[in-house]
């Protein structure tokens, strides 16, 4: 399925190496623009002024208005705009990422299997773009809380098929086992964490939770491209 004469046209050096490297650094830069941008208002308090780092998620920028019921159009945009494009370049990141490691067929079917996990997440991230928390709540927290339960397995099957494959030093591996971990704590903390409704400590433990595995997200795909720069060379 993912060995296809078309997709092994693919460059795979710019699809593993220097797309994620330049879409990560523009979601990030959308991301501090969307901030700067975003008029004000928390859960608990809707006469903040400006973005929150503690106390507004990165949802709030992608609200059709802002929590202190101020127009929150350009924040939005940019918002909508950077989900869309880390999601795409995921696509076909993970459409790639089983031509380099499945090297027998065990690995290349826990390759296929993580990568459709991935195109769900994927999908996931276009998708928590496209839906406005303030508007259509329940798809919203749909599509953003699977994100993370795709990547979760997506996580822990290329953990076990980078450990397994020699085409990538060990701590590659053990780089993607911390992001699974971080995924998995993550997906407890959505589970049985405090509702960010419940209070103003809540709120701050959701919010920094949520930018925390962000983070972690970003560094792991940047990461990974320090080890796959060589190894997309020579496939």
């Amino acid at each position: 399925m993912f060995k296809h004469p078309i997709i092994s046209l693919l460059n795979k050096n710019y699809i593993l190496v220097l797309l994620p490297r330049i879409v990560l650094v523009i979601f990030v830069l959308l991301q501090i623009l969307g901030m700067m941008l975003y008029p004000g208002g928390t859960i608990h308090n809707s006469n903040t002024l400006g973005y929150s780092f503690t106390e507004n998620f990165f949802s709030d920028m992608g609200a059709y208005a802002a929590r202190n019921s101020e127009p929150n159009y350009l924040s939005m945009i940019l918002f909508s705009f950077s989900l869309t494009i880390v999601g795409i370049t995921f696509f076909f990141y993970y459409l790639v990422l089983p031509q380099i490691f499945g090297n027998n067929k065990l690995n290349y079917f826990l390759t296929s299997i993580g990568t459709l996990f991935a195109f769900g997440g994927s999908f996931c991230l276009i998708g928590t773009g496209m839906t406005p928390s303030d508007l259509v709540l329940s798809s919203h927290v749909f599509f953003a809380n699977n994100i993370f339960y795709c990547f979760l397995m997506t996580a822990l099957f290329y953990t076990v098929v980078i450990f397994r494959s020699k085409f990538l030093k060990q701590k590659y591996a053990i780089g993607y086992g911390i992001f699974f971990l971080s995924i998995f704590i993550y997906v407890g903390v959505l589970q049985y964490g405090p509702s960010a409704n419940t209070g103003q400590e809540a709120l701050i433990f959701q919010v920094l939770s949520q930018k925390m595995i962000v983070f972690v997200f970003c560094c792991t795909i940047f990461h990974q491209t320090f080890g796959l720069e060589k190894v997309a060379k020579l496939k």
